[in-house]
């Protein structure tokens, strides 16, 4: 069965642009008579906060959307992803990394922003890694391409592919070739804060029976790794749909970190659902 999701984290409320995702979604559910499943992505312990969690489902119910429940809560679930994290390394997959993103980035020069993800610094000589170790230094594990490359063998690792039946930030369309090395040796997970974002959000497609990914173009290059991460622990390959991302009358597009308007704001000015819906191009029968 069709099935998608909307996973937004609660580190702030919504705005336009989260609106326009998830109607997007919503809308692609409802017109396959398929699933909608509603995800809060909460592992960042740092930034995620319950309140923001409680406006996320009052922002969309205000919208018109239902879901399926009980809502999946990644933070509940660490274990799972513990495990999975634990099979990894039992395959030799991982390896500690105990450098910082300032030492990683002064290793390779003047590295352009968004670099660190595309590095590979590879493990520890062993005696350093130990000594690191008994001083309690913190590390992540990373993904190492080498392995992974040795573990798949050539021609699957060529072979990696994904369907776009959206469209890339670049016009991609289609069956995109994957680059698993576009993203280098990717941290899966760290000891202090647990799980990253590629591992979480593949192994909850998997295990909510999503068939078909539908969010914004900013996320696109992600598909990579994902794609990758799928393989190699021999999950279903969903089929994906990026969608444009919507920007405001600045041009510049929304962002909680921008500080975009809210849509409790824009409520509380008087705006009904049913002109938001329109504005972003969705009409009450949506």
């Amino acid at each position: 069965m069709f099935t998608t999701r909307f996973a937004p984290s609660p580190t702030g409320r919504l705005h336009k642009g989260h609106a326009f995702s998830a109607l997007t979604a919503w809308s692609a559910a409802k017109a396959a008579g398929g699933r909608f499943v509603l995800r809060i992505e909460d592992i960042d312990p740092t930034r995620c906060r319950t309140e923001y969690e409680a406006g996320i489902l009052e922002d969309l119910a205000w919208l018109g959307l239902d879901w399926e429940t009980p809502v999946r809560r990644q933070s509940d679930h660490l274990h799972d992803y513990a495990a999975v994290i634990d099979g990894l390394r039992e395959r030799g997959l991982l390896y500690r990394c105990f450098r910082t993103r300032k030492e990683i980035l002064n290793g390779i020069g003047d590295a352009p922003h968004g670099a660190m993800e595309s590095v590979r610094p590879g493990p520890h000589p062993a005696q350093e890694e130990a000594r690191l170790l008994a001083s309690g230094a913190p590390f992540a594990w990373r993904l190492s391409l080498d392995r992974a490359r040795e573990s798949l063998g050539e021609t699957v690792w060529t072979g990696l592919s994904f369907v776009e039946e959206g469209e890339g930030p670049n016009g991609e369309t289609g069956l995109v070739a994957v680059d698993p090395e576009a993203a280098g040796d990717v941290v899966l997970a760290r000891k202090d804060t647990g799980v990253a974002y590629h591992l979480a959000v593949t192994h909850d497609d998997a295990f909510q029976g999503v068939t078909h990914v539908v969010r914004g173009q900013d996320l696109f290059e992600a598909t990579h790794v994902q794609r990758l991460i799928q393989t190699l622990m021999g999950w279903p390959a969903p089929t994906y749909r990026h969608h444009r991302l919507l920007a405001g009358p600045d041009g510049r597009r929304y962002a909680k970190r921008d500080r975009s308007v809210a849509l409790a704001e824009l409520r509380a000015g008087g705006l009904t659902p049913q002109a938001l819906r329109a504005e972003l191009g969705f009409n009450s029968g949506d």
